[in-house]
């Protein structure tokens, strides 16, 4: 089995159909143009690199590094590196220049298939890449000699392009966008890929010939698998925070868009843009959501902007084991929210098909064998984990890691989510929070989602964040506040009036009423993926700063 098949299949199913579409510039009348290929054109395509990473020495299990804009080019390389059984690293550029060579120096690659940019970097930094002599330039090769894509796709003609590939054997290493912890490397095996694949199609019931807008170039990938077609956004998938409404849109009108992923931070100013503008995104009948809960008043503006049989779902997962849970906005609103505003944490609903969890006794260390663990009954918080086909076994950089995260079943493995939170009676999950994020106090834990969650809804709050001070079991609870435009306070008598209407509102819940510090934040610092996993661990050390 080799999950690169799924594209052939799809190719034979419907050739002509586009399978990427990727945005150009503009013509002289202000239309916009695309570049695509078909289903027919790509799988030949990713059969010609395949050929040609194998006449250059790829082997299967060669690990390459993988640095390219979101486009054709990506999802033709990922393909090709997939069918001759090379294993792509998958990182975020948007970590910071740093953070990447470190991560990528960790992992060895043998070579690199990148932009003149970045094979720029890797050319000088040569020494922290010792292995990595199968080297492919994508666009102009500058000094530093080897093949180019062009090479690759000029190479053999003939030759078996798609490897035979094993469930267990590696197809990737997809790097922790490091929101808590340095980023680590998550093994992906081609059973993953054709698990998650198939969670994904039966869930949401995805048809081939439907269009995808993937604001995230990972997600691109799956439509692929799924017969769906890809129409790449214009934007900068390191900063979601950042993106032109108006592309999103414009994408999204252009090609009668049917689904689309994207992180909060994008659908946050989606949803504005088309709120202050009338604008209905009536093609639009699934919305996906992940990285962190989004905001209430986010899922209500994108439910009144797209199809009104269309919903908002909001996917529970990690890099480490995705997808492990769905909801939908709808029933959100309807039967959950309430119950959020009270402190109660986030639903995120109940497991796909195939997924076994337990919230179990919050233990801080490696746990050795999944006898030592302590389930706990329905309304009890403690840390979730879980097992299934889409759970991935290991990481292969910070490899320490696996103690700390894995807990050996047998022959499975459980995955702890790193999550805090508790089943309904329903069997549905709600999420407190991450376990490095509650507070210990001298009168017991706090957890994040709860407590936030409280405040988000004061009309001041953009979004909150609670941190500790001090030493564990007796750490100050403080809470943070990022003001929504418009509600800084600017003067002492402002200041003292918005910490008193806060401190009101944390005396009249139970979640809440331990919290009496407050501190103003102009912005949050948040993940370099999502744009909305905030960093409280960089908070907690300012608010000791600004409290001693």
């Amino acid at each position: 089995m080799n999950v690169a098949q799924r594209l052939t299949a799809m190719a034979c199913r419907m050739p002509d159909v586009p399978a990427v579409v990727e945005p150009l510039g503009y013509d002289r009348h202000g239309h916009r143009q695309y570049r695509q290929v078909s289903f027919r054109q790509l799988d030949e395509d990713t059969d010609r690199i395949s050929r040609g990473l194998q006449h250059l020495g790829v082997q299967p299990g060669t690990r390459l590094a993988l640095l390219v804009r979101a486009g054709i080019d990506f999802v033709a390389l990922v393909f090709g590196l997939l069918k001759c059984g090379a294993v792509p690293i998958l990182i975020d550029p948007g970590m910071g220049l740093r953070r990447l060579v470190n991560c990528l120096a960790e992992v060895r690659p043998a070579g690199f298939i990148a932009i003149p940019l970045a094979q720029a970097v890797r050319t000088v930094l040569r020494r922290k890449f010792p292995a990595a002599r199968l080297n492919v330039t994508v666009g102009s090769r500058w000094f530093w000699g080897g093949p180019t894509l062009e090479d690759l796709r000029a190479g053999p003609a003939q030759g078996e392009a798609t490897v035979p590939r094993r469930p267990e054997d590696p197809a990737a290493i997809i790097f922790t966008s490091g929101g808590t912890g340095p980023p680590k490397g998550v093994l992906y095996c081609h059973g993953t890929f054709d698990a998650q694949v198939e969670q994904l199609q039966q869930h949401y019931d995805i048809q081939p010939g439907e269009v995808d807008l993937p604001c995230f170039p990972l997600f691109g990938l799956f439509n692929c698998a799924l017969g769906a077609t890809a129409v790449i956004p214009d934007m900068n998938p390191s900063r979601p925070a950042k993106v032109n409404p108006a592309k999103i849109v414009e994408a999204i009108t252009d090609w009668k868009v049917t689904q689309t992923f994207g992180s909060p931070a994008v659908w946050e100013r989606v949803s504005r843009y088309c709120l202050e503008r009338g604008v209905r995104l009536e093609s639009v009948r699934r919305v996906f959501s992940a990285g962190a809960p989004v905001p209430l008043d986010v899922l209500k503006r994108m439910i009144a902007c797209i199809h009104p049989e269309g919903d908002v779902y909001t996917p529970y997962g990690a890099t480490e084991a995705l997808p492990v849970a769905s909801i939908g906005a709808r029933e959100v609103l309807r039967h959950t929210a309430a119950q959020t505003l009270n402190g109660a944490g986030v639903c995120v609903g109940k497991p796909f098909p195939g997924i076994r969890w337990m919230v179990i006794q919050i233990v801080d260390g490696p746990i050795a064998d999944i006898q030592q663990v302590r389930p706990l009954p329905p309304g009890q918080i403690g840390e979730l984990v879980v097992s299934g086909p889409v759970v991935t076994r290991e990481y292969v950089t910070r490899t320490e890691a696996n103690r700390l995260a894995k807990i050996p079943d047998g022959g499975r493995l459980w995955h702890r989510m790193g999550d805090v939170g508790y089943l309904d009676v329903q069997g549905r999950f709600w999420m407190c929070g991450r376990l490095v994020h509650r507070v210990l106090t001298a009168n017991g834990p706090l957890f994040s989602t709860p407590v936030e969650e409280v405040f988000n809804q004061h009309p001041a709050v953009r979004r909150s964040a609670l941190v500790g001070v001090g030493s564990a079991g007796r750490q100050r609870p403080v809470v943070i506040i990022e003001p929504n435009p418009g509600y800084w306070p600017r003067t002492k008598k402002q200041r003292q009036s918005l910490i008193g209407q806060l401190r009101q509102l944390a005396a009249s819940n139970s979640a809440t009423a331990a919290v009496e510090d407050f501190l103003f934040h102009p912005s949050l610092p948040v993940d370099v993926r999502h744009n909305v996993k905030i960093d409280r661990e960089k908070l907690a050390r300012w608010a000791a700063g600004k409290l001693h």
